[in-house]
């Protein structure tokens, strides 16, 4: 079985071009300080120039996910911050808008200003009313594996245990599987039995094996840590080099969306890989 989805309109999976999921925060805590719009105009332009190099979907954030980063704000603030973002994009751009929350308060306030997809870093374990908000109000939801437990010792083996949990939760809610697309969570294991930054190496390497649960693989590891560790590169700004190339593997081994901070540069590389993987 191929894998596939629609989200908002937005086909993905084996028969399609791999797509461009552009990263926007709106929260000056996040990790890189280049994925943060600060105001009207910089959100506005942010959103503009994503959309005119080729993402097919924006996905908001409003609290930073780093789980190495103290970043707790209150659901009023983030629903504040969030809501406001959605409503100035949904302006600037036509692309579908994604809403990057674990809390059911907010993706429902995302949703209701006009987010179609929610993303959810927790894969529906933080927020138990989280399933039933994706299955009555979006479009399209990414479940995302992210440590439960400390001391895993089996990348894949864990993420796709995760995985599938979350599956079954949505299942359960009566999402039907199109609308369904999955993230194994790189950066978001910091605690397992083998070094972080190896557990995300290890995950983008045997990503192919993945595909056992048929549904498609969103992968974002744009200027992610593990990046920086290999190349010993403290800043995320330095980081953009060691993205596309990490990404050109992800996209070979099985990518169907990929989530960037750098749309243009990250589109040019995503579209050589697709040229070089094997049919």
């Amino acid at each position: 079985m191929s894998a596939y989805a629609n989200l908002a309109g937005m086909e993905v999976g084996d028969r399609f071009p791999v797509r461009l999921m552009g990263a926007i925060n709106v929260s000056p805590e996040s990790f890189y300080q280049g994925s943060v719009a600060t105001g009207e105009d910089s959100l506005r332009a942010k959103a503009e120039r994503m959309a005119a190099e080729g993402a097919d979907v924006l996905d908001i954030g409003a609290m930073s996910t780093a789980p190495y980063l103290k970043t707790e704000i209150t659901e009023a603030d983030e629903i504040q911050r969030l809501t406001c973002a959605i409503g100035i994009i949904r302006k600037a751009v036509a692309v579908p808008i994604s809403a990057d929350t674990k809390r059911g308060r907010v993706a429902l306030a995302a949703l209701d200003a006009g987010a179609v997809i929610i993303n959810d870093v927790s894969g529906l374990r933080y927020d138990p009313g989280m399933a039933e908000i994706v299955a009555r109000c979006a479009q399209g939801v990414i479940l995302m594996a992210s440590e439960t437990d400390p001391n895993a010792r089996d990348p894949i083996g864990t993420v796709r245990g995760l995985l599938e949990e979350s599956l079954q939760i949505i299942g359960r809610a009566g999402v039907p599987e199109h609308r369904v697309v999955v993230d194994p969570g790189i950066g978001f294991f910091r605690r397992a039995a083998i070094p972080w930054y190896t557990w995300d190496c290890e995950v983008v390497r045997r990503l192919a094996e993945l595909r056992t649960l048929e549904r498609p693989l969103v992968v974002g590891l744009s200027r992610k840590s593990f990046i920086g560790e290999v190349l010993g590169q403290a800043d995320p700004g330095e980081r953009l080099v060691g993205s596309l190339a990490a990404t050109a593997i992800a996209v070979v081994n099985g990518a169907h969306l990929i989530r960037t901070h750098d749309v243009g540069p990250t589109r040019e590389a995503v579209r050589m890989a697709e040229a070089l993987r094997p049919h």
